[in-house]
């Protein structure tokens, strides 16, 4: 009798496995406060549960992780802690060197725009006009991996021929709002952000002003480890790209996903390559 119970429990496992839920796991990093991503990814993550569920046939719930730093959220792809996450282009480019099976899954598009603008801002009542003139002033940057906060604002101040040592003093302050709030605050006089991030913080009353804007930032990839088995990646690869949800996708400020283009991070990748020259003197600007 023992033996018949213990048969048909065994069989029973087996048969709820068959059911069991797609468990899946987002990971971002905060690039801004952490209270505000969640409440920005949780409508577009409930929107790819219910397209992914219906075109799989099967149950699949969606976990949100939020990182709290570029390098936590990177390190979670990597190592597999997440299946998928929402990147900045630097922070791509410099995983996948660690971990060439990484695939990106889609791009952001706006309207059929794919990039979007930093900036360089000063005190609104700064009176430099030009990059050249941050000689010997201190400077706000973002995260250590971030495209704008860090590469794309070196690769600008050395193409205007400055370096580290030429700055009076720099800081990585991570967040973009944080650079915004510290250079209108005086602390720094000029930092580089998001043009979005830079827009929100002069509407709620900063003392900001742009001193260059930094174009042609790549949307952010939505990128997959290599743990995602085909079928779950091209599943969500097709409810990405299909994905009807103008409230989920206006929280996040874009209209859509769209196929990537490798052409596009050539600008961030060489910006990459070549950092190394912000930070050695008597190197000329070429």
């Amino acid at each position: 009798m023992t033996k018949k119970l213990f048969v048909l429990c065994c069989a029973l496992v087996l048969s709820l496995s068959c059911y069991a839920d797609i468990e899946l796991r987002f990971g971002v990093y905060s690039a801004d406060k952490p209270s505000a991503v969640v409440r920005q990814f949780h409508p577009i993550l409930d929107e790819l549960e219910q397209s992914l569920s219906e075109e799989l046939d099967e149950p699949v719930s969606i976990s949100l992780q939020v990182a709290s730093s570029y390098e936590k959220g990177m390190d979670d792809l990597i190592s597999g802690k997440v299946d998928f996450s929402r990147f900045g282009s630097a922070s791509y480019i410099l995983s996948k060197s660690q971990l060439n099976e990484l695939q990106i899954l889609a791009v952001e598009d706006n309207d059929g725009v794919t990039s979007f603008n930093g900036v360089v801002c000063v005190g609104e009542n700064s009176d430099m006009t030009s990059l050249a003139e941050l000689r010997g002033k201190r400077f706000a940057f973002g995260d250590e991996n971030s495209t704008i906060g860090r590469y794309l604002a070196q690769q600008a101040l050395f193409s205007n021929g400055l370096r580290a040592s030429d700055l009076g003093s720099y800081e990585y302050l991570g967040r973009h709002d944080k650079v915004g709030a510290a250079v209108a605050s005086g602390l720094y006089e000029a930092g580089a952000l998001k043009e979005n991030t830079y827009n929100k913080l002069v509407a709620k009353g900063y003392e900001l002003r742009k001193l260059t804007v930094l174009p042609g930032v790549p949307t952010k990839p939505w990128v997959a480890h290599p743990q995602l088995s085909g079928q779950l990646f091209n599943a969500l690869q097709t409810v990405m790209f299909k994905l009807d949800a103008p409230e989920a996708f206006k929280a996040l400020k874009f209209t859509g996903f769209v196929p990537a283009d490798a052409a596009n991070f050539q600008q961030v990748e060489e910006a990459i390559l070549t950092n190394n020259r912000f930070f050695t003197p008597g190197i000329d600007v070429q």
